[in-house]
């Protein structure tokens, strides 16, 4: 079998998480030789959001230090799988695509898989203005990293678990999501982006648009004058861009 873990943040989403651990498909992934794992990571949540998560089936990371990044070494750290996939705990990410984006990485070969939510489709699920902020940080990055990618905010990751180990990454908030995806890219690793279906959230929006977006701009520019020691990798960096067609219709 093939090792999977799907490591969550959660921060006060004790009444997200049984519709979000419902939506993932364990048995599709049994039967196409996925053995995955559940890591759900409370990051100082005061609503039972990690005793929920353990009813639910999930192995639970408590993290105190509040903050996305922060949420996300303690889980990763924790993760048992070669493959980690990740996605939040407020309904907005379809981890019932999962087998699909699991197809994809192995038949081409991929080492990092990020995901589009910028797509028309998705227009009604993201605030305007959040939509705004993430098209204006997504072009600022594109032109600072040369990596293409289409939306750089996106929180829903495939990759190789060896990837996250070898990359130099510093961010413990909101822009940790960003930097994951430029430090590989930059690094050399086979990447690929593929479109999404992003759904309403569910709850309490947390996100502070225009502190986060501020810290984002300034980490964007922060990292990319940063000294990296390149990852030399014997092919291309970029999987044939052909393969984003079988995601026309999501």
């Amino acid at each position: 079998m093939n090792t999977l873990s799907i490591v969550i943040p959660a921060l006060n989403e004790a009444e997200n998480l049984p519709a979000v651990m419902a939506s993932i498909p364990f048995a599709e992934l049994k039967d196409e030789g996925w053995e995955a794992e559940v890591v759900v990571v409370d990051n100082g949540s005061t609503d039972g959001t990690g005793d929920v998560a353990r009813l639910l089936g999930a192995r639970v990371v408590n993290q105190p230090a509040r903050g996305y990044g922060n949420a996300y070494r303690a889980g990763f750290g924790a993760a048992t799988g070669d493959i980690i996939a990740t996605g939040d705990a407020d309904r907005t990410y379809p981890f019932d695509a999962l087998p699909r984006l699991l197809r994809t990485l192995v038949d081409h070969d991929v080492e990092f898989m990020t995901t589009n939510r910028l797509i028309g489709g998705n227009s009604e699920a993201m605030k305007p203005s959040h939509s705004l902020g993430n098209h204006v940080l997504s072009a600022i990055s594109r032109t600072l990293f040369r990596n293409e990618l289409r939306d750089s905010q996106s929180g829903m990751w495939v990759f190789r678990r060896y990837v996250w180990q070898r990359l130099d990454v510093r961010s413990t908030g909101m822009s940790f999501s960003q930097e994951i995806k430029n430090a590989a890219t930059r690094a050399g690793y086979r990447y690929l982006e593929i479109p999404i279906e992003y759904r309403k959230r569910g709850g309490q929006v947390k996100l502070n648009a225009f502190r986060d977006g501020t810290e984002n701009l300034r980490q964007l520019f922060e990292h990319n004058f940063r000294r990296t020691r390149p990852v030399p990798r014997p092919v291309p960096r970029t999987v044939a861009a052909t393969v984003a067609h079988e995601y026309d219709r999501i």
